[in-house]
């Protein structure tokens, strides 16, 4: 393929945030996603131009797995998607950047698919992310989706209109986090409590908020999971985030404040739970391996 797919098939507003380039099938509920990447970006590429944000790849799975249930298994383009579980293994040793554009394959395998009449209403997908024949990824992925009119009446009436986003609060130095531009960080100087951390919820944050939202994205969480990590470790250590076992409870709502708490489980393994109103929002397990270990393709 020579151009990318269309934007709307990935809930993407920006041509430039959409990476699938085509698709094909490859067997009963199988499938293989082409996709592009930039050799710079101003949150999934790291600042030294060397590396590839492990957070690149979940989004660009979440997007293949989107496509395929548009195109593929003919959910209407009004219909909501919700993530329920988000499991993947990076290999970043296979995750730097070379001379061009990256172009990763995702191969993906539905199962678990469940159809209220013709309509499907929830699935699985496993996906194998492939960068020049290496294996950079491993995804696990549950999802239901809904029509836009039951959407509606989950969210009780809260729309991107009708909800205003709390104040965003002073953040974290960026370096603290693996970050190299303050606009970036999205958590909250600690009160009182270490690593306990206000989510920084920034609307006009174009990456995470590529379209107007009820509610906040499970990208914008996952990426306070691994901020969360590297302030509770140390970014200066040489750790930096590898896997995320993550577990979506509930909506995260844009005018209640985040929490989010990370604990160290040991052996490089770390646990960060969002919540709000006591609530828990979410549950993620990040895995680190040490930067000095890994040597990146050229």
């Amino acid at each position: 393929m020579t151009a990318g797919v269309p934007r709307q098939l990935v809930h993407r507003a920006s041509i430039a945030e959409t990476f699938p380039t085509g698709w094909s099938r490859t067997g009963t509920d199988r499938f293989s996603v082409s996709a592009q990447w930039p050799r710079v970006h101003c949150l999934h590429v790291s600042p030294d131009r060397t590396a590839y944000d492990p957070l690149l790849v979940v989004e660009t799975v979440r997007q293949a797995g989107t496509l395929l249930n548009h195109a593929e298994y003919k959910v209407p383009l009004d219909h909501r998607f919700v993530l329920q579980e988000f499991r993947i293994t990076t290999f970043p040793e296979h995750l730097g950047v070379g001379p061009a554009p990256a172009e990763p394959t995702v191969d993906i395998t539905f199962s678990d698919l469940r159809h209220r009449g013709k309509r499907l209403v929830s699935a699985r997908y496993e996906a194998d992310v492939r960068l020049d024949g290496e294996l950079a990824a491993h995804a696990d992925v549950a999802f239901t989706c809904t029509s836009g009119a039951v959407f509606s009446r989950l969210r009780g009436g809260r729309t991107a209109a009708t909800v205003t986003a709390l104040p965003v609060p002073p953040g974290l130095s960026a370096a603290d986090v693996g970050r190299d531009s303050a606009a970036d960080v999205v958590l909250a100087l600690p009160q009182q409590v270490e690593s306990h951390w206000q989510l920084r919820v920034d609307t006009g944050h174009a990456v995470f908020f590529d379209h107007p939202l009820d509610h906040i994205p499970g990208m914008l969480l996952l990426e306070s999971a691994k901020q969360a990590a590297l302030a509770r470790t140390g970014a200066d250590r040489g750790l930096i985030p590898v896997s995320f076992d993550t577990t979506f409870h509930q909506f995260a709502e844009l005018d209640l404040p985040t929490w989010i708490e990370s604990t160290d489980d040991g052996g490089g393994v770390l646990k960060v739970v969002g919540t709000q109103e006591g609530r828990t929002v979410f549950e993620c397990v990040v895995g680190t391996a040490e930067r000095s270990a890994i040597l990146y393709r050229e």
